[in-house]
């Protein structure tokens, strides 16, 4: 999927959706579209990519042993 972004020298872009989060990290990028409207970076809420996400609550995985 093609995002529509606007760098920081007001251009214009179309780019792939996987390459946004690359983009918005390197800051890079000042604005993009959502279906809902423009998102400026920095002033509108965005999720973290999950790879930086870190849980910090308790751990409830199996740790594989069953005793």
């Amino acid at each position: 999927m093609m995002v529509r972004i606007i760098y920081h020298d007001n251009r214009y872009d179309m780019v792939k959706s996987t390459r946004l989060d690359d983009l918005i990290s390197s800051k890079a990028v000042a604005k993009f579209e959502r279906s809902s409207g423009w998102v400026t970076i920095g002033v509108d809420p965005i999720r973290t990519p999950k790879s930086r996400q870190q849980y910090t609550g308790q751990e409830r995985r199996s740790s594989g042993s069953t005793t």
